[in-house]
């Protein structure tokens, strides 16, 4: 006698899809591909890395996102805000009545966040990663971070802490002195200067010391 096939069970119905449970999709994604950044550099982010970095499908994040360019303009954003922030924690903790050392603030704000975060500095601050002419926020508040240094200067100079009357070279120098070891950070070339890894943030302190120093009149002990 053939033997009779065994009733077949009833197949399962697909599991409903989970609900996505972070929350901000948006945020979580940015803040996944600044992980991405910060241990594989701005070439590691990608979409479809930040989703599986998230726990979502790969096409989820398109809705926010729909190209690379668009998450690491976002990216930049993120970044841009911290940086900012840090820089406004440190301004706060020097008074007005001082404007050489809360330039010397800014300054150190600026060194000290760009080399915990070289990989975020590199990407707001370089031209490669997304279109910077449609970043208007960055551009804003890269424009009133100038114009905060600016002032600066010009009440360092009205109170004769400065020893030229050229602001603007003193600022010019002033960014590219933090912007130049910054990258020599990311560039990777302290080792060649003897500059310990231990040792590279004091180094951008004790630099920036001397460069305060070399812009100071003489009645303000420079």
């Amino acid at each position: 006698m053939p033997v009779s096939a065994k009733p077949k069970r009833p197949s399962r119905p697909p599991d409903p899809p989970k609900p996505y449970h972070h929350g901000d999709l948006r945020r979580v994604l940015i803040e996944a591909a600044l992980q991405l950044a910060g241990e594989g550099g701005a070439e590691a982010v990608s979409v479809r890395e930040a989703a599986r970095r998230a726990g979502v499908s790969p096409g989820a994040p398109f809705r926010h996102f729909p190209s690379r360019d668009a998450l690491m303009a976002a990216v930049a954003a993120e970044a841009q805000r911290r940086f900012r922030a840090e820089i406004d924690a440190a301004l706060a903790e020097v008074p007005d009545s001082n404007p050489l050392a809360r330039f010397r603030a800014l300054g150190l704000a600026y060194l000290r966040w760009a080399m915990r975060n070289p990989a975020h500095f590199e990407i707001i601050s370089s031209g490669r990663y997304f279109e910077h002419d449609n970043a208007t926020e960055l551009t804003r508040d890269n424009a009133e971070l100038i114009g905060i240094a600016e002032r600066t200067l010009a009440d360092a100079f009205a109170l004769g802490q400065l020893r030229s009357a050229d602001l603007k070279r003193v600022q010019v120098a002033g960014r590219a002195l933090v912007y130049g070891f910054a990258r020599m950070n990311i560039d990777g070339h302290f080792p060649r200067w003897g500059i310990a890894e231990d040792e590279a943030v004091p180094t951008a302190e004790a630099i920036l010391d001397l460069f305060i120093e070399g812009i100071a009149s003489k009645r303000d002990g420079g």
